[in-house]
């Protein structure tokens, strides 16, 4: 499956190696646009809508091989012959998958606040909630669609990233889809140790990179280090960019 893309130029490229940053559940290209607005100084910047996701193609199955090979078809489709990748949470599994499927294709990997295990936990019943509350309302503006979901949601940032998605009365991700394939959302299927540095890099307020999860980690990532961004929950990213982009432009100094 060939993704959508938005393909940034680097203002002054230091390497051939582009960045493909990828978002996670419920987001879009846009999600990780702060990373890329920095990132472009430097490096050719890749972003991409995930399947079932933004203008990306719609499947029945949503698990992590089938979403690794979606980016490997979407690096082919561009010409690429190597990529570092970036990926948040879902995006984060996505990337981590695709070095069981072509570890040579990977300069380097990043995953921002997500472990390669299977949490066996759902943590979006009540996205889900205000998503489907927002259909079956008819709603077909942004505020409208806001009013609906406080009435479940109580943080207003939640609603607004997901609000993100919702365009002309429709919600760009596919919902049914999401629902059904949840559990290998939240699920993992062990991958081969990867033999490259890796950067994990986990809000220290989140749960989903904890002290429990560190032998399932190295096991497969061997070379992994860790930049805990302190203060910060799962959306990491958004909540303390420039200190992720230190670590992130760190990494990515190393890797040359």
């Amino acid at each position: 499956m060939k993704l959508n893309t938005r393909t940034l130029s680097a203002q002054n490229s230091t390497t051939s190696s582009p960045v493909v940053l990828v978002h996670g559940l419920f987001g879009s290209l846009d999600n990780l646009g702060i990373l890329a607005r920095d990132l472009v100084s430097d490096y050719d910047v890749v972003q991409v809508d995930m399947r079932n996701h933004g203008l990306s193609p719609r499947s029945p199955e949503m698990n992590y091989p089938a979403m690794a090979q979606d980016l490997l078809d979407t690096l082919d489709d561009l010409s690429i012959d190597k990529a570092t990748f970036i990926g948040h949470s879902m995006g984060g599994k996505a990337v981590m998958a695709l070095t069981a499927l072509a570890k040579d294709r990977i300069d380097g990997l990043v995953a921002l606040d997500i472990a390669p295990v299977n949490y066996a936990v759902r943590r979006h019943d009540e996205i889900f909630a205000a998503i489907n509350a927002v259909t079956a309302a008819a709603s077909t503006t942004r505020q409208q669609a806001a009013t609906v979901m406080r009435d479940i949601i109580a943080e207003e940032g939640v609603i607004q990233f997901l609000l993100k998605s919702f365009v002309d009365g429709e919600w760009r991700f596919n919902v049914p889809v999401l629902w059904e394939q949840y559990p290998h959302i939240v699920g993992w299927e062990t991958v081969p140790a990867w033999d490259r540095p890796a950067l994990f890099v986990p809000g220290g307020n989140s749960p989903y990179v904890t002290a429990e999860y560190r032998d399932a980690l190295l096991a497969q990532f061997p070379q992994a280090k860790a930049h805990v961004i302190a203060g910060a929950g799962h959306w990491v990213h958004a909540e303390k960019p420039d200190a992720v982009l230190r670590a992130i432009r760190r990494y990515l100094n190393e890797q040359q």
